[in-house]
């Protein structure tokens, strides 16, 4: 199947490694030109430098932390230097695990300023280049915990539900502009932030980490975790031209995970 991703370039959130750098890689090797945004400058070079090396699109790169001021100028307008964008990949870092009783107003609204508010805002300034285009897709990667909620991970699964009602909201408004909205959901995906919610999770239950991730793969029918590769083939097919006529949806990469319907 032809993508008809050649040429198209991506702002990649997040990219500088584990799902969002997945996506760039896979981006890039349908022939789109990827953006990766990161805090670490080396690694985003050493990234960008690859990926250019091994894909048919060309990767650039801006280091830029999504809860800094200024932030969302910084990758706007390093994109806009390198062209239109048509494809937008919402991502960002999780939030510290923790209860319900532990997420303070202070803790809430200062997380809210790296996951939701620059997400946003972003992609207010995208939009209206893409509706004049008449084509765009915007991809939120958010968690599985928007629909069944995480034990321990209240931060995350109230923000990243904040995100799912703005998704399906702005996807209603611009489905008829050429634009798609979506939202991809990883379960279990082997990255470095699943190794850290792993350890973290073996230290508050005092179990071996290896115990805990035995204990996991046993609640996931697939019987494992899944690989960045494959939740990133589920992400460039919902920015893909032949996706044109999925939008407003939620879309799931987990093995099963989730049991509700």
């Amino acid at each position: 199947m032809d993508l008809q991703l050649a040429g198209r370039r991506a702002v990649v959130l997040a990219s500088s490694k584990g799902l969002g750098l997945a996506i760039a890689r896979q981006l890039a090797a349908e022939g789109a030109h990827p953006l990766l945004v990161g805090r670490d400058e080396n690694r985003l070079r050493h990234e960008a430098e690859r990926i250019t090396a091994h894909g048919a699109g060309h990767a650039s790169f801006v280091v830029a932390d999504l809860g800094q001021p200024g932030a969302v100028d910084t990758i706007a307008e390093a994109a806009e230097r390198l062209g239109p964008v048509d494809l937008l990949v919402n991502n960002s870092g999780g939030p510290p695990p923790g209860t319900t009783s532990q997420m303070t107003a202070e803790l809430l609204q200062r997380q809210a300023d790296t996951m939701v508010f620059p997400l946003i805002a972003l992609t207010n300034r995208f939009l209206p280049a893409m509706r004049e285009r008449d084509f765009g897709r915007i991809l939120t990667i958010a968690s599985s915990g928007v629909q069944q909620p995480i034990p321990n991970l209240a931060l995350s699964n109230t923000l990243r539900a904040a995100l799912q009602g703005w998704s399906k909201t702005l996807a209603a408004e611009v489905a008829g502009d050429g634009i798609t909205v979506n939202m991809l959901l990883p379960g279990r995906i082997a990255t470095d932030r699943l190794e850290e919610l792993d350890q973290a999770a073996a230290k508050r239950t005092g179990k071996a980490v290896e115990e805990v991730r035995e204990s996991a793969r046993a609640g996931i029918p697939a019987g494992r975790y899944g690989t960045p590769e494959e939740f990133a083939a589920v992400a460039t097919f919902l920015l893909s031209g032949p996706a044109a006529y999925v939008t407003g949806t939620t879309v799931r990469c987990d093995g099963g995970l989730v049991r509700g319907i």
